[in-house]
């Protein structure tokens, strides 16, 4: 160490990389040092904008370039070798000055001053201020945590000048840093393992450690454009930051750790790595899930690590805890989050108008109103384990049976098959899984509950788009009462009830999620969930998540993604359905198949999915009065909503009353398509597209465009809404009392498919094989095979219910039925063994003649058969018990099984993803919002891609 009295002589280190915006004025400034520095050094690192092109020095000033991309350190470096050196005797210092720190006239005069007056200051900092608004500090000295953190302890505050007393640090920033140049040459400069981040803060620590001390001077001032990782780049990517950071960090704790712990700290990397990605995932920052890993894997194979010890080890004189009061503790460290957090939400201004509340503005009355509404519907279901009937079926009673149906693999369903489930098949899994204890049970709550989670969620999305506090009233009311919705309950549409209840959160969080990873995973979750329930409704899905790919294409980053979930789902399907050259089979409804009448084209424009005018057709037949004037009271009935949904274009609000107008119109085209596309078989014919799906999205569409409407309507506003609500009620009253008209294709049952006898047998062999023969109206039979104790939801599959032929065992079990159900010669031992079949049950006929006939044939002649013994009548119909011995089934090869467990892993690592960044994390305060749409506000997420 220099003595204090020698002469010093300072040369500046100027680093420009593409400064072209600053270099000038940093340049004045030093030239306009009250002490001026005796040398100047200019470092060019590559500079493509001119900046440099036309500088010139003689004298005492250089210029020097050195290929771009070199980091600040390294530009440091190479000028301080290129910089004449003094006398013997001379205390020698470099300013190191990057193009953007421009210093006030006294800042280097301070400096010196600073270390003339303590001379074991080896290292001096400024205090670097915003080169906007130079009133706020940028950096005013920088520390860590014991794990090796490096916090700048004032950053982005008002300079009052409440930090001045506070000199005594543990690092300063590199930009307008003043260092003894003994000590720079000792200490090897900044460490090349660290190219950006934290260069400076090691540099310093070394400093510490070696004995001398490092102060910040408040009188000193510089600018600052941005931290060091953006010196020279025009932007730098919130992976890459994240991967400076991070990887600036490790490398520092692996130089810092004692010898002991070096290798604990290096097996740990990785792992750790992976914990923090998903940490990163569940707060809602996937881009910090890539710097993450990459910082970990760099640090661990990279090297630098040694080199950066054997220096830190040749120049240490101190122990650590000459610099422990120099660090910050995790108590000041969760202070400082604390208080920007609270900084940052006081930023947002309350507005004099809160938008509707939901305990205090009829929200929560709406969703009462609706469970007394399903209650007294659908009372009769009230108290069932499971449901049957129309599109449903009880659940299997076990979570892994569930599980077994999902993804590609082996499906026992029929005589058996391989190849990928439907996408329902893993929605039916984690319904069954919530009630694990009685899967079948999440079928009949999802049933009950669909009433008030409609409500519910149309509440919220009409919210989103009126300023009125009782409108969202309204919208919840008109959406709850839509014809799609209780058709689909009554006829056992499980996966248009879901849809339908799940559209207004699918809306809310696709509109949303510009502002946050938590609203686009969320959206990505519900369309993968409404795609699944409702295939046919994957045109519109995708139009509408184009639509808001073009409508927020700034931030297009978080909405793009929204398909994957699905996609992970759908794409064995397709590819399978491709095959087979039956694509369009992938719109098929999933459940069991069951006949729906296709309505027309009238009924589908006033939203109704079935061709009975909401029950009203059955109800009024009594009555002897007149069919035709049906349509023309249900189009009455409809018209103040469809009037209301109209005139909300003329309002200030047409654009998304336009687009919502547009959503309803795709829907009623979708519906229209569906009635004229049939895929799925029903025993001898097929059946329609379930229609009520797609016309969900019509009544959401008009609903939200109503709603706008209503709310725009200055005076008559309340006796609109009021007046659709009660047409609406009227006109699917009979639809809502099927269930006590005994009119609902559903009905409740104790969760056993076949009967006590098959089950008892299934109990202990679980592969049994029953032949179920169900006589039809036109004289044919419907043959099935079922496994176990029957056929479940969860294994309904749409390749067999689409299945354009039979297979090789498909067409041996039709023949092995047609034959057992008339005598002939047929020798039906040979098909019954190698189909494992050990029962036969007869269905009860319809009350038909044609049907009855072939009936009372196949009672006989399966009856009279001596390979068969009759065990009587059950609730199914007759049951017949083959005594031979039967093969078992095949459960698929090794390949088929591994495929299964590999679509398992994919799903649950893209769904387990997409769950984490959906679970809301940050601490949101609900804020007070102007006479606008809320989805028009500014975005309130402040801290969406920040690395904690």
């Amino acid at each position: 160490m220099q003595p204090s009295a020698s002469p010093r002589r300072v040369t500046a280190i100027l680093i420009a990389a593409d400064g072209a915006d600053h270099l000038d004025r940093t340049l004045n400034a030093l030239a306009a040092q009250t002490r001026p520095p005796e040398a100047l050094v200019v470092v060019d690192v590559g500079s493509t904008d001119g900046s440099t092109s036309e500088l010139s020095f003689g004298g005492s000033a250089q210029l020097s370039r050195i290929p771009a991309g070199r980091p600040f350190g390294a530009a440091a470096r190479h000028g301080e070798q290129v910089a004449p050196r003094a006398e013997e005797g001379v205390d020698e210092w470099l300013w190191l000055v990057g193009h953007d720190n421009s210093p006030t006239p006294g800042s280097l005069a301070a400096l010196l001053a600073a270390v003339e007056i303590a001379p074991s200051v080896a290292i001096a900092g400024p205090k670097l201020v915003n080169v906007e608004d130079p009133a706020r500090i940028a950096a005013f000295g920088e520390s860590m945590t014991r794990l090796g953190r490096s916090v700048t302890l004032v950053q982005d505050e008002l300079d009052q000048g409440q930090h001045d007393r506070h000199t005594d640090v543990l690092g300063v920033s590199a930009g307008g840093m003043l260092v003894r140049r003994s000590v720079w040459n000792s200490l090897g400069g900044f460490d090349p393992a660290l190219p950006d981040v934290d260069a400076a803060l090691d540099f310093s620590v070394r400093a510490r450690l070696a004995g001398h001390r490092v102060a910040v001077v408040p009188e000193a001032r510089a600018t600052s454009a941005g931290p060091i990782e953006e010196f020279g780049r025009a932007k730098v990517s919130e992976r890459r930051r994240v991967r400076m950071h991070r990887q600036a960090q490790l490398h520092r704790r692996l130089t810092y750790a004692p010898a002991g712990a070096l290798w604990i700290h290096w097996l740990t990397l990785v792992p750790f790595a992976i914990g923090r990605a998903l940490g990163h995932l569940v707060a809602k920052h996937p881009a910090a899930v890539g710097g993450e890993l990459a910082a970990a894997f760099a640090v661990a194979f990279g090297g630098g690590v040694g080199r950066a010890r054997r220096t830190l080890q040749a120049n240490r004189k101190t122990g650590w805890a000459a610099i422990e009061p120099l660090r910050v503790s995790w108590r000041r460290v969760h202070e400082h989050r604390t208080t920007s957090r609270d900084v940052e939400l006081a930023r947002v201004e309350d507005a004099p108008i809160a938008r509707a509340s939901f305990l205090g503005d009829g929200g929560v009355w709406v969703v009462l109103a609706a469970v007394v509404l399903s209650i007294v519907t659908l009372f009769p279901l009230l108290g069932s384990p499971a449901l049957t009937g129309g599109g449903l079926l009880p659940l299997s009673t076990s979570v892994g049976d569930l599980w077994r149906n999902v993804g590609s693999g082996w499906h026992a369903l029929g005589t058996g098959f391989a190849g990928p489930s439907d996408p329902f098949a893993a929605v039916v899994a984690v319904l069954g899984t919530i009630t694990f204890w009685s899967p079948s049970t999440s079928v009949v709550l999802v049933v009950l509950l669909s009433f008030p989670l409609a409500a519910l969620g149309a509440w919220a999305a009409v919210r989103k788009v009126t300023t009125r506090t009782w409108v969202p009233v309204i919208g919840a009311v008109l959406y709850t009462l839509a014809p799609a919705l209780v058709g689909a309950v009554t006829t056992g549409h499980l996966g248009a009830v879901i849809a339908h209840v799940l559209l207004p959160w699918l809306f809310l969080t696709l509109v949303e999620a510009h502002r946050s990873w938590a609203s686009s995973s969320g959206a990505a979750l519900l369309f993968a969930v409404v795609a699944a329930s409702a295939p046919s409704l994957l045109p519109i899905l995708l139009v509408g998540w184009l639509l808001s790919l073009a409508v927020g294409w700034r931030h297009a980053h978080r909405r793009v993604f929204v398909p994957i979930p699905a996609a992970v789902l759908f794409v064995p399907l397709v590819l399978t359905q491709i095959a087979r050259g039956n694509p369009l089979a992938v719109f098929a409804d999933p459940g069991v198949p069951s006949a729906t009448p296709a309505p027309s084209a009238l009924q589908l424009a006033i939203g109704q999915p079935l061709p009975d005018w909401n029950g009203w057709l059955s109800a009024t037949a009594p009555l002897g009065l007149v069919e035709a004037a049906l349509p023309i009271a249900m189009a009455v009935l409809a018209l103040p909503l469809l009037a209301s949904a109209l005139g909300a274009v003329l309002g200030h609000r047409w654009s998304v009353a336009g687009t919502a107008l547009l959503a309803a119109l795709l829907g009623y085209a979708t519906a229209f398509g569906a009635t004229h596309l049939a895929v799925s078989g029903v025993g001898s014919t097929t059946t329609i597209v379930w229609p009520g799906s797609a016309l969900s999205v019509t009544a959401l569409g008009l609903v939200v465009a109503a709603s706008i409407g209503v709310d725009t309507v200055p005076r008559a506003a309340p006796v609109v809404g009021l007046v659709a609500c009660v047409f609406a009620a009227v006109a699917v009253a009979p639809a809502f009392a099927a269930f006590h008209l005994d009119r609902a294709a559903i009905q409740p049952t104790s969760g056993r498919v076949l009967s006590a006898y098959v089950n008892a047998e299934a109990q202990a062999n679980p592969d049994v094989g029953t032949l179920v023969v169900q006589p039809q109206s036109d004289g044919s039979l419907a043959v099935a095979l079922e496994r176990g104790q029957g056929s479940t939801l969860d294994d309904q599959s749409t390749l067999d219910a689409t299945a354009l032929s039979l297979s090789r065992s498909g067409s041996q079990l039709a023949t092995l039925a047609g034959n057992l159900a008339s005598r002939s010669g047929y020798d039906p031992e040979p098909a019954l063994r190698e189909l494992g079949i050990s029962f036969v049950l007869l269905d009860d006929a319809p009350d038909d003649p044609e049907a009855r006939a072939v009936h009372d044939r196949a009672a006989g002649a399966i009856g009279q058969n001596a390979l068969f013994t009759s065990i009587g009548e059950t609730t199914n119909g007759a049951l017949f018990h083959y005594e031979g011995k039967v093969d078992r089934t095949s459960t698929g090869s090794a390949a088929v099984q591994a495929a299964h467990v590999l679509h398992l892993v994919v799903i649950g690592v893209v769904f387990g993803a997409a769950a984490l960044l959906a679970v809301p994390t940050a601490p949101r305060r609900r804020r007070a919002t102007s006479n606008v749409i809320e989805a028009d506000e500014p975005a309130t997420t402040f801290d969406e891609e920040r690395d904690e």
